[in-house]
């Protein structure tokens, strides 16, 4: 009976958590027609490259060496971790009359265009070398050293940008749907295409050089990204208010340690990095010759995706956050174990009448998931956010972005340097192409990126289960904060109103 009771008593939490924190929000609605068309275009600036095929491009193109590869990884991501928490402490100490971020943001557009443009023009710029030609290699670390740099600044004050567009719970949430619906039917036009381009120069269908493909497609998708980016920046606002007083560096640490549902989240990326990968690209096209594979495999989830938004509202209201969370970060591991094991079967890795079938039900059946996983982390890292604002009294969103990602760097760097080890390892050769891979070789490029990254990432499961921003106390964090906030509001008018009565006695 005391059993049954509690499972009613769960149900009912799980029930009420759509409305923890959205029946106190005002019904105010801040963001216009002009704002959301910008939220969603940056949404789309943030997938429509080719970056896809990044990987392939630097090892087998631009013939940097895989050993080299391994040791600008991990001095990256050492230099990462690094600047991130300066940067993060000089955004979240910003305050100017174009808001805390925009600033940064405008800051970083113009480099990031140029260093982008340089990127696709490696090839170009060191032509003929070989994979381990000092020039290039010392030129490619400098490079990657400033263009993280640049990358870091953007994405810290991108993450606080887009906290602080409205105050509203409830607009914030259709903004993410919307931005995370509209921009799937385009974001991946260009790697889709890329893909498709690929295959055709591969098998002669289009005679041109590969080096020439890679540049110009690279050249076209920068340069419509930051075009994007500039119109966002030019066209939204920061309404959450901040304090005037200045949080310091120790006041940034304090937020993220009181701070559990960051904590959970944080510890869950740093054990989900553990997750070791060498990618789908390598597989696709050096084992079975089809670039264009995870756009065929698609086709049938790329109808299912658009409409598993539908369902987000619903499946909220019958489950916690925590259920979801769960479910749809891990039913694509689940389904790749499938995958593996039909491709382990009489070499059907090396066919593309059994891996297209097998990967494209796999695809699909994660699409109906898609909807949930694009919206409910992302209302998680903002809730993150304004937890701390509730906790402490301030805000900190650069120190918050960084925190959440930054055990994930920490360990994605020994991932990204033990993913160049292993290509290595299995007798990868760069620039070989399609076709003149060992048997061997193509063998364990499949099993690497099916069975490996599901076995290894198996461990950012257990944090979830910890996760209890719900219920009771989402409602009433966010009751109190929309009390503080009016108050806030209502001192600076008052301010405002006795400053005006001064001025006109005297």
């Amino acid at each position: 009976m005391a059993e049954s009771a509690v499972a009613v008593k769960d149900n009912v939490t799980e029930q009420q958590e759509v409305k923890a924190g959205r029946t106190i929000s005002n019904t105010r609605r801040y963001v216009g027609s002009r704002e959301t068309a910008a939220y969603v275009v940056y949404d789309i600036s943030q997938s429509f490259n080719i970056n896809k095929y990044q990987d392939v491009f630097i090892t087998d193109i631009v013939q940097v060496g895989l050993s080299f590869q391994t040791l600008v990884t991990f001095i990256i991501g050492i230099w990462d971790v690094i600047n991130d928490i300066f940067l993060a402490a000089i955004v979240d100490r910003t305050r100017t009359r174009l808001g805390k971020f925009r600033p940064w943001l405008l800051l970083s557009a113009g480099p990031g265009f140029l260093i982008s443009m340089v990127f696709w023009l490696l090839p170009v710029l060191f032509a003929g070398t070989s994979p381990y030609h000092a020039g290039k290699l010392a030129f490619y670390l400098i490079f990657q050293l400033v263009k993280n740099l640049n990358d870091s600044l953007n994405a810290i004050s991108r993450t606080g940008m887009l906290s602080t567009i409205t105050p509203n719970v409830i607009e914030r949430t259709r903004l993410i749907t919307q931005a995370s619906l509209f921009s799937g039917f385009i974001e991946k036009a260009p790697e889709i295409l890329m893909g498709l381009l690929i295959d055709l120069v591969n098998h002669g269908a289009i005679k041109i050089p590969m080096k020439a493909l890679y540049v110009s497609a690279g050249l076209v998708t920068s340069g419509a990204v930051s075009f994007m980016g500039f119109f966002f920046v030019f066209s939204t606002k920061e309404r959450v208010l901040q304090r005037n007083e200045k949080p310091s560096i120790l006041q940034g640490f304090k937020s993220i340690l009181n701070n559990k549902p960051l904590l959970i989240l944080t510890l869950t990326e740093f054990l989900s990095a553990f997750g070791l990968n060498t990618g789908l690209n390598y597989y696709y096209i050096n084992v079975l010759g089809f670039a264009s594979m995870s756009t065929i495999v698609g086709i049938p989830g790329a109808v299912v995706s658009p409409t598993s938004y539908a369902w987000v509202t619903k499946a909220r209201e019958k489950f916690s956050t925590r259920t979801l969370w769960i479910a749809s970060s891990h039913v694509s591991d689940v389904l790749m174990l499938g995958v593996y094991f039909i491709g382990s079967i009489n070499n059907n890795y090396k066919k593309l009448a059994v891996m297209i079938p097998a990967f494209m039900i796999r695809e699909t059946i994660w699409m109906a998931f898609w909807g949930i996983k694009s919206v409910i982390p992302e209302e998680m890292r903002n809730e993150s956010i304004d937890y701390g604002e509730w906790k402490n009294g301030y805000r900190t969103e650069g120190m918050t972005g960084v925190a959440k990602n930054l055990a994930q760097k920490l360990v994605g760097t020994l991932g990204g340097t033990i993913k160049s080890a292993i290509l290595a390892s299995i007798g990868y050769k760069e620039g070989a192409g399609f076709g003149n891979q060992s048997a061997q070789t193509e063998r364990l490029l499949f099993t690497m990126c099916t069975l490996l990254p599901t076995v290894t990432g198996i461990l950012g499961l257990i944090p979830k289960f910890f996760y209890d921003l719900s219920g009771e106390k989402k409602e009433r964090m966010y009751r109190e904060l929309a009390e503080r906030r009016q108050s806030v509001v209502n001192q600076m008018k008052e301010i405002d109103s006795n400053a005006s009565d001064n001025s006109s006695k005297s």
